[in-house]
Formats: structure tokens, sequence, C-alpha cells
């Protein structure tokens, strides 16, 4: 499990996103990624975050910032999800959980005394060269979105 840090060349990545298409963090060389790893389409914290983002999306493309939302949910999941919340960014599918072991959010979480592997709501704010500006683990949803566009 990779621990990354602030200053880090950020890790590759190569995921296919709500529409089929593949997207790698290449394609985005000279420009900044907020880089968002959430548990679940469609339930109410990942969707709070998801239309908080959306909703500020004007004021990231101002900062020439490019929103990802990733989860392990599949293509098809996520296509329901932007339809169903009008999300105009990209949502990737990490069904094999790849980058989010690559970027240290693929965790081991206990609830109601039963533990399992999941995502760990975490934000990576990558800048135009490839590096990891700013992390932001354990991410609570109220706020966050606000924050980060402070800290840009």
């Amino acid at each position: 499990m990779a621990i990354l840090k602030e200053g880090s060349k950020a890790p590759a990545f190569s995921l296919v996103d709500d529409s089929g298409q593949k997207v790698q963090l290449k394609d985005f060389k000279g420009k900044k990624v907020i880089l968002y790893f959430y548990p679940k389409d469609l339930t109410p914290g990942c969707t709070q975050e998801a239309c908080d983002f959306q909703k500020n999306l004007k004021s990231f493309q101002k900062k020439k910032a490019t929103i990802l939302g990733v989860s392990r949910d599949s293509m098809e999941r996520h296509q329901k999800f932007k339809e169903k919340m009008d999300l105009t960014f990209s949502l990737l599918a990490d069904e094999d959980a790849e980058a989010c072991k690559a970027y240290g959010v693929w965790k081991k979480k206990s609830l109601y005394g039963r533990e399992f592997m999941g995502i760990e709501r975490t934000t990576v704010v990558i800048d135009e060269a490839g590096k990891i500006q700013k992390i932001y683990p354990k991410v609570k949803v109220k706020g966050h979105v606000e924050q980060i566009l402070e800290d840009l």
C-alpha cells in the first residue's frame, strides 16, 4: 500500500470513465487535477460530495482545475449516478482497486463490529507537473469542497 507525500510524483493510473473512455493521469499534464476518492455512488455522503463539486465546478474551472471522482463502482453505475444527480465531471471506475491502492486509500474499515476493506474518503490535488500538491485524508464532506477552493 502506497504512502503518498505532498511534493512527490502522483502515481500514474489508467481507468475507464462513465462513458467508457480510458482516462490516464498523463492526459492532464499541464493541468491541475482534483482527484477525489469516495466509497460508493448513490449513497448520502458520496452524493452530497459529488453535488458540492458540481455546484462549485465553475470556480474550479476558473482555477484551471479538473475534477475526477474515483470509486470501485462500475462504469454503468457511474452513468446512473451522473444522470440522476446531473453531474458533468468524469467519474472513474476502479473496479479492481488498483488506483485506490496506489493512492493509499484502500483501507481496513469497520462498521457495526464488522471489518472489511474499503475506500477511505480522500482528495488528492495534483499540480500541473504531476506532483501531489495537497492530500486531504479522512474527508468530512461538509465544507470540504469549499476548503479545497480556498487552498488552491
